[in-house]
């Protein structure tokens, strides 16, 4: 009997439950470096909050795309799976009330639960009462089950009772053999990509032999460390600002720019402000977050990033040259084919030791670029965790279980977060940087935060 004529394999509609490449890389890379990197809704009411339908909405969100779980293939070389969650994380309620000066402590707290795509959970939701009679709420997941715009039509999906079934299996539900002749058919099936993507891997290390050489001794970590507590695990510091959203709209229309120009200006003066550097220019270099995420779609990233230079003097007071730079970055990144794209059908025979190397060199970009991540409005059901609407809420990004040697190798960073919910007149801005031996506390990074705002003439909270 050949592979395709296997029984259990002939049914032309069974799911196909595979991750696409872009998901598994992006998965497997992190994963054979060390990194774990989870997003984190926070939201909080100014009064105790309705827990029976919190328990609703937890229950409404395991029955979309975050309840889900990867499963990876018997073959070393095959394709991974989603499978269902079977037993997503139980509503956590704290039952002792902390003081609201702690809410950032507590958040970043929450951001460092067990959270595993594999054997779960995959996300949790906590809830924490605060000593002035106020409530946080947090929902943290896994960055390889969701990116950020997912994880906001999730929850608005969750919050409408509106949940798409996916239809995945449970965990373990094909037999070995099953698994195996199906990832062995499925593999000779893309063995035409792979060697094309083969050939155009080597085409493309031949042309940019030099380059790749002159760029890994600029971007080769440094073997510099703490001298001691370089295995201390540290959180990047975070801040997380609370700005009126017409205040927000109006500074942008008065500086002749747009949200998503103030959202980069921003970025631009708190990075100069940092203290950071980008090789030999005085712009920040940027990279700018594209949201590609299409009607039932159910991939785990969709996202991509273009790159900007923008110049940081001036853009407190006229925002016409940023606009310009991100209009023209984003019509390049358009236009400009995905080179990534033609390579990804190796995903699944790149071997540890080399997506541990990619990761090395990813993160010492002697660029050192900031991110700024705008994740537009989120809609009004997003703002409603409990039912009614919430006094404030972010989406982030952070990472888990980082070393300060780890950090200090690997040099600075600042990844901004903006999202507008017009549905509580809100703007919220979350601010992860890290500099070393200057900014390496949330203090440090409030004075500075706090200094960029007036710049631009917002006023807001922070947390």
């Amino acid at each position: 009997m050949s592979i395709q004529d296997h029984p259990a394999l002939t049914d032309e509609a069974q799911l196909d439950n595979r991750l696409v490449l872009m998901d598994q890389a992006f998965y497997a890379g992190h994963h054979a470096a060390g990194q774990k990197e989870v997003m984190q809704v926070g939201w909080l009411y100014e009064r105790p909050v309705d827990l029976d339908a919190l328990e609703k909405f937890r229950l409404e969100l395991s029955k979309g795309m975050m309840g889900r779980l990867i499963e990876r293939s018997p073959l070393p070389f095959g394709r991974w799976r989603w499978v269902s969650d079977p037993a997503p994380a139980p509503l956590e309620v704290a039952s002792t009330a902390r003081p609201r000066a702690e809410l950032g402590d507590w958040f970043d707290e929450r951001t460092q639960q067990r959270i595993d795509p594999e054997t779960g959970p995959g996300w949790r939701i906590s809830v924490q009462p605060l000593d002035d009679g106020s409530t946080a709420i947090s929902l943290v997941l896994s960055h390889y089950v969701i990116d950020g715009i997912g994880a906001a039509v999730a929850v608005t999906e969750a919050l409408w009772g509106m949940s798409r079934d996916l239809s995945y299996p449970p965990p373990r539900s094909r037999s070995s053999l099953t698994a195996l002749v199906q990832d062995v058919r499925e593999t000779v099936h893309d063995a035409p990509a792979v060697g094309r993507a083969f050939l155009a891997g080597v085409k493309e290390a031949r042309r940019r032999q030099q380059d790749v050489v002159h760029n890994e001794a600029q971007a080769s970590l440094p073997t510099t460390a703490p001298t001691s507590g370089a295995d201390d695990l540290v959180i990047v510091p975070n801040v997380w600002i609370r700005i009126p959203l017409d205040q927000w709209n109006a500074r942008a229309e008065a500086l002749g720019g747009t949200s998503s120009a103030l959202s980069a200006a921003f970025t631009a003066r708190l990075d100069r402000h940092m203290g950071r550097l980008h090789g030999d220019t005085d712009d920040v270099k940027m990279l700018l977050t594209v949201n590609n995420r299409t009607a039932d779609d159910a991939r785990a990233v969709a996202v991509s990033f273009v790159r900007v230079g923008i110049d940081p003097d001036g853009v407190a007071a006229d925002l016409s040259d940023a606009r310009a730079a991100i209009k023209v970055a984003l019509k390049v990144g358009k236009d400009s084919p995905d080179e990534s794209a033609e390579l990804v059908a190796l995903t699944p025979f790149t071997p540890k030791r080399a997506w541990k190397r990619l990761m090395d060199y990813a993160v010492s970009d002697p660029d050192q670029p900031a991110v700024c991540s705008s994740l537009g409005d989120t809609g009004p059901a997003a703002a409603r965790p409990d039912g009614s609407p919430c006094q404030a809420m972010f989406a982030r990004g952070a990472s888990q279980h980082l070393t300060r040697g780890w950090l200090e190798r690997t040099g600075s960073q600042l990844h901004v977060f903006v999202g507008t919910s017009t549905d509580i007149n809100q703007v919220g801005v979350c601010v992860r940087g890290y500099q070393p031996g200057s900014v390496t506390t949330r203090a440090q990074l409030r004075e500075l935060a706090e200094r960029t705002l007036a710049e631009f003439g917002l006023n807001g909270d922070i947390d």
